[in-house]
């Protein structure tokens, strides 16, 4: 719909927008949709609201800020040449020409100021430019929120209350000559100030100390304190109101003449342009793509062990929730990483929905059912479910070991690591990397920058080199994190990452599989008791040698060092030795060394030569000479033992701790049932209730999508056409603006049904079942049974309608219909 007259108000100047213009506004802005608004102007006085014009600012990069900035400290309105102005000087100090930055801001400022008008924080032609009056009280300067762009109030704001006295004073001493009244005096001054030629001259006159005093204060913030009697440079400028009184002790340079110090500048340094991504290094994408692949490869094995050492039943929970110190320091050691990475991977395991609570009494971590399902996939799909669970999270696993605002420790898998901005910012760090050719990796400095210019409110306390606050910090966890999981390699970001990030999965895993080594079904033996897996290995041997043998060091290939304790722990699994010495021949590349062989021959005869039952607990041997060395032993006193029988002994503690007890000692004893039998103590797998990947915690109201935003736009032009359509008066009771119509019953049903009989269109009030009031426009076409049957232009669709529910009707004016 099109206007011949300038909008009058921010609801005019919407309700001229086409329909493509007012989606544009909601995508922008989701919390306008929130509910959805009834009409225009329930659209317009929603984007004027403090939180969402606040929420508005905070998503403007740093130029389209600074637009809005000048803005505020501009005439209201503004011509277009006058904030061109404000934002690269009246060009005098440079020649009457514009310099490079003042070009790029000449380019650049129409896409700022249609970004503004996009989001509704700016309405009107460009010859009278508004800002909307909630982003003008907080953008405006003010004693309490000094202005981004270090300028002071107006002349007019800071004389406000001013005597006339003082007035005509300050003009006399400024050359000026007096007026009859202060409205005059004030005009005159502020025209002074903005003289470019007349200001000059009297700033020609001022002493070199007070042109030292102007310059601290030009950039801001413009506020001094001076004592009961100022130095003579300041009193030299407070007489001829260069500054002025806030309060007894406080001055303030007023905003004509910072500006005209300023060459008319309202920033000092106007950032038209994002900063450019400074690099590091080039490498060839190819060993990038390898290093990703092989360090994806590592975060899927370290995810994997993890929680198969939680396999029986993990690490008990927090009452406050969340992983104690000592076990994250148990876990770290276990996967032979740092802390702060150990935390890493375990929220990353809770975030992709393999680990959760188990929901007992005596509340422990353990892996889900989902868990089983994850490690028969192909290592490359279980890597995309990983990196894609990482790119959706909230939970931010940097924030462990720091405090909340009550000063608690933060910890592991605890309930006050979500932050919302986490995702964005993840995407948009891996969006930059993706934006530089292949192989390429950015200097985290300028990547900061970048950042910082896209969201500058986001980071309002971070200033260059500082990284405290939390996007800088997310972006720096984000860049650590990334090289761990394989998204990156050597700084650079990986092809099989470039393919998840446009939402390939399956092409994502297709890039990786070949990159990644196929698993080995085979381990060299050595003769000092070790083996070597030159690779991974297939999950069974794997799983197999793990229970025979302990780790003793990880990396391209991993070592694995037999031990009698080792061994036991395999006979305990129920393997016997005729079973291990056939499974070491079967998978290794080299002989089966002697040593080993003796080993577990000498393991296994032992093994079992004492058994262990519940009396509370016995020893039993058919070597009375064993349980006499037993007895004889003094580490056995803590065991509290006792003869039953030649070949018993009786303790009183429980068969578990008999059994570490006398392994501890040196013996190999088996624990054995009521029935004599030897127990097997293979592991249990401990698995929570099916439980789903924890909800991320969302910044605001999702998107719409293209659906949503069309139906939203059709029921807003149709509320709109129903509120402001004319219709013929009803009378007394319906003159209010906005007020339903009122009609009798009998009024009611015979104007609906004329309307039924001429195919008009009439005005209704029309109260729903939950008691909601509305206005429509509607064209019956059938009355029977107590309903009438309509079009309904507001919903744009065929409705019934009870009649008891409608309040009144009016025909439409002549011109409407």
């Amino acid at each position: 719909m099109g206007m011949t007259t300038p909008p009058r108000t921010l609801a005019e100047a919407l309700r001229a927008r086409d329909d493509e213009s007012l989606a544009g506004l909601l995508r922008a802005r989701p919390d306008l949709l929130t509910p959805v608004p009834g009409d225009i102007t329930q659209l317009a006085t929603r984007a004027g609201t403090r939180a969402s014009v606040v929420r508005a600012l905070e998503h403007l990069d740093r130029f389209a800020l600074q637009t809005a900035e000048a803005l505020a400290v501009a005439p209201d309105p503004a011509p277009y040449d006058i904030l061109l102005g404000l934002l690269t000087g009246d060009g005098r100090d440079d020649g009457e020409h514009r310099d490079d930055a003042g070009a790029a801001i000449v380019a650049a400022l129409p896409g700022a100021l249609g970004t503004l008008r996009e989001q509704a924080l700016v309405w009107g032609e460009n010859d009278r430019l508004r800002l909307v009056r909630t982003a003008r009280e907080l953008l405006s300067p003010s004693p309490q929120h000094p202005s981004p762009t270090g300028l002071g109030p107006t002349v007019a704001e800071a004389t406000a209350g001013m005597s006339p006295g003082r007035l005509q004073e300050i003009l006399t001493a400024a050359g000026l000559p007096a007026t009859h009244d202060p409205v005059s005096a004030v005009g005159a001054l502020s025209a002074l100030f903005t003289d470019r030629t007349r200001m000059g001259e009297l700033l020609d006159t001022a002493p070199v100390e007070a042109l030292s005093v102007l310059d601290r204060l030009v950039w801001g913030p413009p506020y001094g304190e001076v004592t009961p009697n100022p130095t003579p440079p300041v009193k030299w400028l407070r007489d001829r109101g260069l500054l002025l009184p806030v309060s007894t002790r406080t001055v303030v340079l007023p905003r004509e003449a910072a500006l005209h110090l300023r060459a008319g500048r309202a920033h000092r340094v106007p950032e038209p342009q994002p900063p450019t991504l400074a690099t590091v290094a080039e490498r060839d994408p190819q060993a990038v793509d390898s290093a990703a692949a092989g360090q994806a490869f590592l975060a899927v094995s370290t995810v994997e062990e993890l929680l198969k050492s939680w396999n029986g039943g993990g690490p008990a929970i927090l009452r406050a929730g969340g992983l104690s110190v000592r076990e994250l320091k148990k876990t770290a050691a276990a996967l032979d990483v740092s802390e702060p990475v150990a935390a890493f991977w375990i929220e990353l395991a809770y975030a992709a929905g393999l680990l959760a609570s188990d929901g007992e009494a005596d509340e422990r971590y353990a892996p889900t059912p989902a868990y089983d399902e994850w490690t028969e996939l192909p290592a490359q799909d279980r890597w995309v479910d990983l990196a894609s669970a990482w790119l959706a999270a909230t939970r931010t696993s940097g924030l462990v070991g720091g405090q909340d605002a009550k000063g608690r420790a933060l910890s592991t898998l605890g309930p006050e690591l979500d932050r919302s901005a986490a995702p964005e910012v993840r995407h948009r760090v891996l969006a930059l990397l993706a934006a530089l050719p292949p192989g390429t990796a950015p200097d985290p400095e300028s990547l900061l920058a970048r950042l910082r210019w896209e969201r500058p409110l986001r980071g309002a306390s971070a200033s260059a080199g500082d990284t405290t606050d939390l996007r800088s910090r997310i972006a720096l966890w984000t860049l650590n994190e990334s090289e761990l999981l394989g998204i990156t390699g050597r700084g650079a970001l990986a092809s099989q990452t470039r393919a998840l990030l446009s939402g390939g999965r399956v092409e994502a895993a297709a890039r990786l599989a070949p990159l990644i080594p196929e698993p080995l079904d085979h381990v060299l033996l050595q003769a000092d008791l070790t083996a070597v897996a030159p690779g991974p290995l297939e999950r069974p041997l794997a799983d197999m040698l793990s229970a025979l043998a302990d780790i003793e060091s990880k990396g391209g290939a991993t070592v694995y060092r037999f031990t009698p304790g080792s061994v036991r722990r395999a006979l305990d699994a129920g393997q016997s030795a005729a079973d291990l010495h056939a499974f070491l021949a079967a998978h290794s590349r080299t002989p089966v060394p002697q040593p080993l062989s003796y080993l577990i021959d000498d393991v296994s005869r032992r093994h079992g030569h004492l058994r262990i039952g519940a009396a509370s607990s016995y020893v039993r041997c058919d070597d009375e000479a064993v349980l006499n060395e037993i007895l004889a032993d003094r580490r056995s006193a803590t065991l509290r033992l006792r003869r039953l029988a030649p070949t018993a002994l009786a303790a009183q503690i429980d068969p578990a701790s008999l059994l570490d007890g006398l392994r501890e000692m040196g013996y190999a004893p088996a624990a054995e049932s009521a029935e004599g039998d030897v127990l097997i103590t293979r592991a249990g797998a401990v698995r929570t209730p099916p439980r789903t990947a924890p909800v991320p915690v969302p910044e605001g109201p999702p998107l719409p999508d293209p659906t949503l935003l069309g139906a939203a736009v059709r029921a807003i032009r149709a509320g709109d056409t129903a509120a402001t359509v004319v219709h013929k008066d009803t009378g007394p009771s319906a003159s209010a603006a906005g007020a339903l119509p009122r009609t009798t019953s009998a009024e009611t049903l015979v104007t609906v049904q004329a309307a039924a009989m001429t195919g008009s269109a009439i005005w209704i009030g029309y109260v729903n079942a939950e008691g909601a009031a509305s206005q429509r426009v509607i064209a019956p076409v059938r009355v029977e049974g107590g309903y009438v049957t309509a079009y309904d232009h507001t919903a744009d669709e065929v409705r019934t309608y009870p009649l008891h529910r409608i309040t009144g009707v009016a025909e439409l004016a002549d011109d409407q219909t």
